[in-house]
């Protein structure tokens, strides 16, 4: 059956890659949770979607430029809504800590954001996170960029790895041409596009981002390995129709 992937949480019904939408993930029985990562000015590691801080949160710049105490001081909810006001942008080790507080025990994916700018050393400060002690969830890795799948695999050779992408055929192809990428995570407008190889294709495939109940119903008919999606309870209830 289809895996019901939370993007970037509970995105759809909270503040994306927030402590407040991995937790209504949780609750809402997702199967895997999905985050983004990047480095700061002083190498911390940080769950955000953007480059830049500007789209959700009240700041400006660059993630790489600003500090953790900088970024801590960033207001990350109110663009949602304004009860979301003290939400502020969280440590991967306080999303990873959220986690094993509520016994989350489905997968957590970790998106390595290195497509736009690749942070030097990134991959190993979020390896040595996660394999800090033994969590009651597994944990994949995904990525745009292949370099930081190939240095991930260096560092964990049993990790899952998983090539993120577009509509790039290119991608797709290099893709199964890779012995360490499991499988690869494309647009939902790719799987669209392609709904013939989609049904040969050797890998696991796992698109993103579907949110509307015909899109689910589509995925979920097709048996694809998983679906990203802004919306896990709406997910769910699909799962549990079809199954009917």
């Amino acid at each position: 059956m289809t895996l019901i992937i939370a993007h970037r949480g509970s995105s759809g019904t909270h503040p994306e890659n927030t402590l407040p939408a991995f937790a209504e993930a949780v609750r809402a029985g997702a199967d895997c949770i999905e985050l983004d990562v990047h480095f700061t000015k002083d190498k911390h590691l940080v769950v955000i979607h953007d480059e830049s801080v500007e789209r959700t949160t009240n700041g400006k710049g660059l993630v790489r430029d600003l500090t953790l105490e900088e970024i801590k001081e960033l207001d990350a909810g109110s663009w949602f809504a304004p009860k979301y006001k003290a939400t502020k942008i969280s440590t991967l080790q306080e999303v990873l800590n959220l986690l094993l507080q509520m016994q989350y025990r489905g997968i957590l994916n970790i998106e390595l954001k290195t497509d736009k700018y690749h942070y030097p050393e990134i991959e190993a400060a979020v390896s040595e996170v996660v394999l800090s002690r033994d969590w009651p969830f597994s944990h994949w890795y995904s990525s745009f960029n292949l370099e930081s799948l190939r240095i991930m695999h260096e560092l964990e050779p049993e990790a899952q790895l998983d090539l993120v992408l577009k509509k790039s055929r290119a991608t797709v192809e290099a893709a199964l041409e890779l012995e360490f990428i499991e499988g690869i995570h494309p647009s939902h407008n790719w799987l669209q596009e392609n709904l013939e190889l989609v049904k040969t294709y050797p890998k696991p495939i796992r698109p993103w981002s579907v949110n509307l109940y015909l899109s689910m119903i589509e995925c979920m008919n097709l048996k694809v390995d998983g679906m990203f999606t802004d919306f896990p309870e709406k997910a769910n209830r699909v799962k549990s129709r079809l199954r009917r």
